[in-house]
């Protein structure tokens, strides 16, 4: 039996790195959404709001030392977010520091007016984000204004997030303070955060399932040339020498909830996702 592979190269950009391929785009990204619009009964009218954790770095070097443009990806932004603020709830950004957010424009659903209308409404957010580091600093502990934590999608969600001990402080007061964790995608790979003491048996997330981006699927990218190389580390992996479980195999519209942990496998995901994630956060302030 032969196998065939199509490949073919990303694109290049001015400062070095590489975008997906024409292939890949046309394989991996869509100029629309899913977004269904719903209309909640009883949106939350009060001060309660989600604190999104974005990536503030770029580039992702490869095994082969080739960089991959990445950063956080727009549908798996934007769509929740809007599912959150049709129930009532603002969205706060922040990045590690305070450098603007990364975003992967070349995934950007550009026929979609509602996600261009919110990218619009948010652009400035993103471009002067708040710096996690200052929020741990100065506002987490004596907080009571957020309902959930939500780390997007997109391979930047891999690039700063998983080591940082800023959020591995925000994981621990938010399943502390028994706030939902919404992580799409990639997004999950920030939540090793929590483990950077290394101590896999007090992880947080231990006997956990979730849906996430699949290291298979991950495997592929350079046969159409998603990106230029193959993956310099393998996260999900990770989070099962961890004791959590990936429950999809492709890179689908899965979403699963686990206790506080609202999780999604792929921008294909992102509507459900994004329901989901309104409907028990409005169920929790409601309560």
């Amino acid at each position: 039996m032969i196998t065939i592979y199509i490949t073919t190269r990303p694109t290049a950009t001015e400062d070095g790195a590489y975008t997906p391929s024409t292939l890949a785009l046309k394989l991996a990204t869509s100029s629309t959404t899913n977004f269904d619009n719903t209309v909640y009964e009883n949106p939350h009218k009060g001060n309660k709001k989600v604190l999104m954790v974005c990536t503030e770095e770029r580039y992702m070097t490869m095994a082969n030392g080739e960089k991959f443009s990445t950063g956080n990806h727009p549908v798996e932004m934007m769509l929740p977010i809007l599912h959150l603020k049709n129930a009532g709830f603002d969205v706060d950004v922040v990045t590690p520091t305070g450098e603007p957010v990364k975003i992967e424009m070349w995934a950007m659903p550009e026929e979609d007016e509602h996600i261009k209308a919110v990218y619009s409404e948010f652009k400035t957010k993103f471009e002067n984000p708040g710096s996690l580091s200052d929020f741990v600093q100065h506002t987490m502990s004596d907080s009571t204004d957020y309902v959930a934590v939500f780390i997007p999608g997109g391979h930047g969600a891999m690039l700063g997030l998983p080591e940082n001990k800023d959020l591995n402080k925000v994981i621990h007061w938010s399943h502390n303070k028994d706030m939902h964790m919404l992580a799409i995608c990639h997004g999950p790979a920030a939540l090793l955060a929590a483990n950077i003491d290394g101590d896999k048996d007090s992880f947080i997330y231990k006997g956990y399932k979730i849906a996430s981006f699949p290291d298979a699927v991950d495997e592929q990218g350079p046969m159409i040339g998603y990106t230029p190389g193959a993956m310099p580390w393998i996260y999900g992996e990770k989070l099962n020498n961890l004791g959590v479980t990936i429950i999809n195999k492709e890179a689908d519209n899965t979403v699963y909830i686990d206790r506080k942990l609202i999780s999604g496998a792929s921008p294909l995901a992102a509507n459900a996702f994004g329901k989901l994630a309104a409907t028990e956060l409005l169920k929790e302030v409601n309560k």
